[in-house]
């Protein structure tokens, strides 16, 4: 899934896992730029007891967790190199191994990934693997930033009307036809 920041592709993800087969299990969201590269792995794969000097007890990484649900890799761009391997890996066999381990663990987990960077040009510049770009890219998605979809403006004022209604217990606000057209007009840099 791609789009600018702010457009909603965490919830297009959710909508795939819960219109999904597989709604009744998990859906684990991975934000790979919210975790510093020497815990990334660690979260994803999980680790043994003793694989690092904090790794006091094993620990199932959340791909482990989704299983037989659906991993979200929001900012899939953010991921290094020296972990975009393992996860090609886990795409093609659906295999991997904790980190400190060599005992292979097999999962069952569909991935939807998002960015709002430009993976071809990360790739022809080295950052990003061109074969997990491929496996990553099956069924691509764009999602449209606010200002070239103006039609929803309205359902997202009446939809933030009705939350501010809910946690204030005020009222909620009426907007008139010239303020809603004054919303449409507004270019929304980021996004929603």
């Amino acid at each position: 899934i791609t789009g600018e920041s702010g457009t909603g592709k965490d919830l297009l993800a959710k909508i795939i896992h819960y219109s999904s087969g597989r709604a009744a299990r998990p859906f684990v969201n991975i934000t790979s730029s919210a975790l510093p590269e020497t815990l990334l792995e660690s979260e994803l794969f999980g680790h043994e007891r003793g694989a690092f000097t904090d790794a006091r007890q094993q620990k199932r990484g959340l791909i482990e967790q989704a299983d037989e649900g659906t991993v979200f890799l929001d900012e899939i761009g953010e991921i290094p190199p020296s972990l975009q391997a393992k996860l090609l890996r886990v795409l093609q066999s659906r295999e991997f191994e904790r980190v400190g381990d060599s005992q292979t663990i097999r999962v069952d987990v569909r991935v939807v990934a998002a960015t709002n960077s430009d993976l071809k040009k990360m790739v022809e510049s080295g950052a990003f693997r061109e074969d997990l770009l491929f496996r990553l890219n099956v069924i691509p998605l764009h999602v449209p930033p606010l200002r070239e979809r103006p039609d929803d403006i309205p359902a997202l004022v009446a939809h933030f009307s009705a939350l501010h209604r809910a946690r204030t217990g005020h009222p909620a606000p009426r907007w008139t036809d010239d303020a809603t057209a004054l919303l449409t007009r507004y270019r929304w840099p980021g996004n929603v």
